[in-house]
């Protein structure tokens, strides 16, 4: 487990609310801690994807607030979206390149870090490739790379893997996990998923319903170094633990 360090991220008694009235975050109270992996479960609408937009800057509170301990750059944030949205007429190696061109950095002087990251999630072999000729988990490996190309300090992650079959989810959690081990990175998660949000996280957020706010959080006490922890009686544990939190605050919600 990370360290109770000072957070890298605190979001307090946060407000979001649209345009058009809806009312997506009520009551938030939330830190991200460095080298943690923070996992936010909870049903669809619950805010959850508001919150790694907030993080990332990419909008701004109603009410509350939130405060970072670094400065807020492109090198100092990741974003992994669900969809992989890579550019389909560029190769691989000029998908992960993407964001140190934005910096003006020239393709030659790039080109180790950029080796790099693909060597970190296992797409040396496949720099010249084209999107369209990878299958969906290398498609989203190359996504994963692209955003650890500049090292950010936190990684965010909107249900990388959703959209994969079981086996190739597996296979990127244990991925995720190894990278962190790594590099350190903070990585905030955002899934549906009881049985990922567990394998994968130092610490749960569980989120009703919205308005979005945390009703429970559960940390996981193992180190993140997960091996064989899916068939351990802690992992059935944490599992049941984390359903009833979470089944806990849908019936709230109905009440």
């Amino acid at each position: 487990m990370a360290p109770m360090t000072k957070p890298l991220v605190s979001i307090q008694n946060a407000g979001k609310i649209y345009k058009n009235g809806t009312v997506a975050l009520a009551g938030l109270d939330l830190d991200v801690r460095e080298g943690e992996v923070l996992t936010l479960l909870g049903p669809s609408g619950c805010g959850k994807s508001t919150i790694l937009r907030l993080i990332a800057g990419l909008d701004n509170l109603s009410s509350g607030t939130l405060t970072r301990d670094f400065e807020l750059d492109h090198a100092s944030i990741g974003y992994v979206f669900q969809d992989p949205t890579l550019m389909p007429w560029a190769s691989v190696f000029d998908n992960v390149f993407l964001p140190l061109r934005l910096r003006g950095v020239a393709r030659s002087e790039a080109s180790p870090a950029v080796n790099e990251a693909l060597a970190l999630v296992g797409l040396a072999p496949s720099g010249r490739a084209f999107p369209r000729e990878l299958s969906g988990g290398m498609r989203m490996r190359a996504s994963i790379a692209r955003a650890l190309v500049l090292r950010p300090l936190v990684l965010l992650m909107d249900e990388p893997f959703a959209a994969l079959d079981e086996i190739t989810r597996f296979k990127l959690n244990d991925d995720l996990l190894a990278l962190q081990g790594e590099l350190g990175t903070t990585i905030v998660f955002v899934t549906h998923s009881v049985f990922e949000s567990v394998f994968l996280s130092s610490r749960i957020a569980v989120m009703g319903p919205r308005p979005g706010r945390v009703v429970a959080e559960i940390a996981i006490d193992a180190p993140l170094a997960r091996g064989n922890f899916r068939t351990s009686t802690a992992y059935a544990h944490y599992c049941a633990q984390a359903s009833r939190a979470l089944h806990g605050a849908m019936d709230a919600d109905v009440k």
